[in-house]
C-alpha cells in the first residue's frame, strides 16, 4: 500500500501565497498527473511531496503517515537530470542503492545498477560521465535511478520538458512500460507537465491546477484503455473530449485571472 493524501494544504512564500487549500487523493499504484500553466505551483507541490519543502497550512500523508522530509520512499526525477557530474551514470545509480540497499554486496549493487540502465537503453554508459551524455540519456539514467531504489512513490517533474519530440515520446512510452510491467508493485506516480495530451496519454486522473495561488480546478478520470497507443489517440472521441474539456479549464482559469485585474506569475516564479 503507498496511498498518497493531501489534506487542505497551502504554502506561502513570505506574503506570497503560491498553494491555497488543495485537497486528494492518490490511491497506490496511481498515476497521477498535475496539469496547470508556469506558475500555478506544480513544482511547489511536488517538493512538499518529496519532503523537500513543508506546508504552511494542512497535512501531507503517506500510508497514514505524515510526510516531514525526504525518504527512499519517494524516488524524484527532476527536469535538470540531477546527476552528479563528478560521478559515471554507473556511479550515480549505485550511489543511490548504496543508500536505499546498504547491507547489498558492491558487486550486487554494480550488477543491479547495470540492469536498470540496460532497461532503458543505457547498457554501454556505465563508465560514461553525465557530460558526454545527450541530454534524452541523462533522462533515463536518472529514471533508472529512481526505479532501481524501488521506491514506491514516482514523483516527476517535468522530465521530458526540455527534450525533443522524438526522444520525449520515446521516455513516455518507456516509463508507462516500466510502470506497468509489475502489477503487484505498482508505483504510485505524480507526474508534473503542462502539456495537456501528454497528461491524457500517461495518467490514471488528472488533476487540473488553477493560478494566483494554485489551488485545484478540477479533477479528470482519463477512461481510455491501456496499453494507449499515441497513433491511435488522436482519433479516439473519449481523447478528443477530454482533450478539448482540459484545453477549456485551463483557458478559464487564465481568463479569470485577465477579468479580475490579477497578475499572472510568469514562468519561474512560485513553483
Amino acid at each position: 500500500m503507498h496511498e498518497i493524501a493531501l489534506h487542505n494544504i497551502s504554502y506561502a512564500y513570505g506574503n506570497q501565497r503560491i498553494l491555497e487549500n488543495i485537497s486528494f487523493t492518490a490511491a497506490a499504484g496511481e498515476f497521477v498527473c498535475l496539469l496547470g500553466p508556469s506558475g500555478c505551483g506544480k513544482s511547489t507541490l511536488l517538493r512538499l511531496l518529496a519532503g523537500l519543502s513543508q506546508p504552511s497550512a494542512g497535512a501531507l500523508t503517506l500510508d497514514g503517515r505524515p510526510i516531514s522530509g525526504p525518504g527512499l520512499d519517494r524516488g524524484v526525477v527532476f527536469q535538470d537530470y540531477s546527476l552528479f557530474p563528478w560521478m559515471t551514470a554507473g556511479q550515480n545509480v549505485v550511489l543511490a542503492l548504496e543508500q536505499a540497499f546498504p547491507g547489498r554486496a558492491k558487486a550486487e549493487q554494480r550488477e543491479t545498477a547495470q540492469e536498470y540502465l540496460e532497461m532503458v537503453g543505457l547498457g554501454t554508459v556505465f563508465n560514461k560521465l553525465p557530460g558526454a551524455l545527450s541530454g534524452g540519456m541523462r533522462q533515463r539514467a536518472a529514471i533508472a535511478r529512481a526505479f532501481a531504489i524501488n521506491s514506491p512513490v514516482l514523483l516527476m517533474d517535468e522530465p521530458f520538458g526540455a527534450l525533443d519530440a522524438i526522444t520525449r515520446a520515446r521516455l513516455q512510452d518507456l516509463l508507462i512500460q516500466l510502470w506497468q510491467q509489475n502489477a503487484a508493485e505498482r508505483k504510485t506516480v505524480f507526474f508534473v507537465t503542462h502539456d495537456v495530451e501528454e497528461a491524457i496519454l500517461l495518467a490514471s486522473r488528472v488533476v487540473v491546477m488553477g493560478l494566483n495561488p494554485g489551488s485545484v480546478r478540477g479533477v479528470f478520470t482519463v477512461d481510455i484503455p491501456r496499453p494507449r497507443q499515441r497513433q491511435e489517440l488522436f482519433g479516439n472521441s473519449a481523447f478528443v473530449a477530454l482533450r478539448d474539456r482540459l484545453i477549456s479549464e485551463l483557458h478559464a482559469d487564465v481568463l479569470d485571472e485577465l477579468d479580475d485585474g490579477r497578475t499572472i506569475r510568469t514562468e519561474g516564479e512560485g513553483i
